[in-house]
């Protein structure tokens, strides 16, 4: 089941969504035998969550000490150092400003030698855990959720997935907007990986770009291939948050 919490602007949906996580984690009260365990996206439309989130740690209001974070992705062949790594970006926008401990953070290596045994491992990890609490995501224009892409099948897992053009095209202004910069491949949790091992999931949807995504996410067919976001329709808690633009409502004066 999808719910729905639209918002006016991109400033209240994050709002919302921060206050969300930080009430489960309380909820929760994680224990290091009982850690509460968070899956967590990059991109833009995460980015006001996570400063609230920091605000809020700094504040007391909630900690990460009993938290483990599985991200869902990262590009092939850039290093952690690379400032458009995933890795760069989470401890960047969020890790390095709580109170997390280090080993508690997971994120795909993209520079693995065995890229097949980095994925296993990747979902054996998160199966050792049980389940994942709560999982954020974001929403590509197109409907992809992480770097699932068109086609990806509702039985995806963690594995190596070519970027296809449009996705290449829109991540090229991270790189000088240079497309021939931008990694064509990436390590992706699967479509299966999120829904079958998650026991809410929560996805920021901020702009008028997003209009058309949310929408196939929302009101499409179900478990439609060209749009992997319309696989969130088979899980029984989602919470899509979003802003009147990307739900393509016109703010009213």
């Amino acid at each position: 089941m999808v719910k729905q919490a639209t918002f006016s602007s991109a400033e209240d949906a994050s709002e919302y969504l921060a206050n969300h996580i930080i009430k489960k984690i309380n909820d929760f009260a994680p224990t290091p035998e009982k850690p509460f365990v968070i899956g967590l996206p990059t991109g833009s439309s995460p980015e006001g969550v996570y400063a609230r989130l920091i605000k809020a740690n700094k504040a007391g209001l909630v900690s990460f000490k009993n938290v483990i974070t599985f991200n869902m992705d990262e590009y092939l062949g850039l290093p952690p150092t690379n400032e458009q790594s995933y890795h760069y970006f989470m401890f960047d926008k969020f890790f390095n400003h709580i109170d997390i401990p280090r080993e508690n953070i997971n994120i795909l290596n993209g520079l693995a030698q065995d890229i097949e045994k980095e994925c296993a491992d990747y979902e054996a990890k998160i199966k050792k855990y049980g389940r994942i609490n709560l999982f954020m995501g974001g929403l590509g224009p197109e409907g992809h959720l992480a770097f699932n892409e068109a086609g990806s099948s509702r039985d995806s897992i963690t594995r190596k997935v070519s970027l296809v053009p449009s996705t290449i095209k829109a991540n090229s202004r991270f790189f000088e907007n240079d497309e021939s910069k931008v990694p064509k491949f990436a390590l992706s949790v699967g479509i299966s990986t999120v829904l079958d091992n998650s026991d809410e999931v929560a996805i920021i949807v901020l702009g008028q770009n997003k209009n058309f995504a949310l929408d196939k996410t929302i009101n499409g067919t179900k478990n439609d291939p060209r749009f992997p976001s319309s696989y969130l329709q088979d899980h029984s808690n989602v919470l899509v948050v979003c802003d009147n633009a990307a739900a393509g409502l016109t703010s009213k004066l």
